[in-house]
């Protein structure tokens, strides 16, 4: 397993530590809904160093960008992100990634999944025919996520840049407690507000900044978080799971993204998902919420009132926030209507939901 530069750090700290996506990552601290209600009320931190960091450089770069991604990069100004996803030749997702523009038409970063860098940055490289500069700096690049309402507040002393009043998904370099070239984006995958925070780990970086948040945000009540509450934070916003909600075989528009697919410009597959939405979907990704007790998983089965199978479980948990068993799930389209009844398979019995609009509440 690989190791993130805070790894040491999360098992001094008693972090119960598992292996994601090839990392030796820290699941959970003091628990998971400890730390799910440290960010929901006030803030918490994230190592998510694991993720995948891809620098694209030159006159094509835009170009090559655009032909690769599902969203319109064309309309970032320098300072700005944008959430996409890379289609491939049959519509379904390879991945999905943030696009920072640091310098227009000239300098991008990617930001990927950590478990598919490799299949990524083969996938751009082998549409990159017009020799735009590509860098893989994902091992030298430590990613902190400090996310909840209170979490600007407690690093605005920390740095010069004006995090206070950032919008959202933009960003800005910086110094950053006592480190420079600090890119510090208003991004993040709780729903719960706060930064994401870019540098390279180099003449202890890592531990300055590691250690400079926890002393300014300890007294506040600031928490380290694991990847089990990230993952209940982002379900109740309905965000997508790599792996688990979207992969290979799902389109973004069955997956709910065509926000994120814009036909005013040539990708791969475009002429296939221009028919899926002339045609019509047959299967969405649906959120629901459990009528009758019981807590939906992964892979479980979704059927009609007469037991007869309509679709399949993609995310499921006891919400912590909400304090009601809450999933996603690609269903039927004619049940992914808001307020439709859809049972869930658990064991031998079928257990009623409800489809419900997202984010939950």
């Amino acid at each position: 397993m690989k190791n993130t530069p805070f790894t040491d750090k999360h098992i001094a700290l008693g972090a119960k530590m598992a292996e994601f996506a090839g990392y030796n990552m820290p699941i959970s601290y003091s628990g998971i809904n400890d730390e799910h209600a440290a960010v929901r009320k006030n803030a918490g931190v994230f190592d998510v160093s694991h993720m995948g960091e891809f620098i694209l450089k030159g006159e094509n770069a835009l170009d090559l960008i655009q032909r690769v991604t599902s969203n319109d990069a064309s309309k970032l100004k320098a300072g700005q992100a944008q959430y996409s996803c890379l289609p491939n030749t049959d519509a379904g997702i390879i991945d999905d990634l943030l696009v920072y523009c640091i310098e227009e038409n000239g300098v991008y970063m990617l930001v990927v999944n950590a478990s598919n860098i490799e299949k990524d940055w083969n996938w751009i490289s082998r549409h990159n025919d017009k020799n735009v500069e590509m860098h893989n700096i994902s091992d030298k690049t430590c990613l902190l996520a400090i996310q909840g309402p209170n979490a600007t507040k407690l690093l605005q002393p920390l740095t010069d840049i004006d995090i206070l009043n950032m919008k959202y998904y933009t960003f800005v370099k910086g110094k950053f407690a006592g480190v420079d070239n600090v890119l510090v984006s208003a991004t993040g995958y709780t729903g719960a507000g706060g930064v994401e925070i870019y540098f390279e780990n180099k003449e202890g970086a890592a531990d300055n900044i590691w250690n400079a948040i926890f002393e300014t945000g300890t007294p506040e009540g600031l928490k380290p978080v694991g990847l089990g509450a990230r993952d209940t934070l982002r379900l109740e916003m309905g965000f997508c799971l790599y792996g688990n909600d979207i992969d290979d075989t799902t389109s973004p528009l069955e997956a709910g993204l065509g926000w994120i697919t814009k036909f005013t410009k040539d990708f791969t597959a475009k002429s296939i998902l221009e028919k899926q939405k002339a045609e019509g979907l047959k299967r969405k990704l649906a959120g629901f919420e459990m009528i009758d007790k019981g807590i939906p998983r992964h892979g479980y089965e979704i059927k009609d009132a007469s037991g007869t199978g309509i679709g399949i479980v993609t995310s499921g948990t006891q919400s912590p926030s909400l304090g009601k068993a809450i999933g996603l799930g690609y269903v039927d389209v004619k049940y992914s209507a808001i307020g439709s009844e859809i049972f869930i398979a658990v064991r031998d019995k079928l257990l009623k939901a409800k489809v419900v609009k997202i984010p939950f509440s």
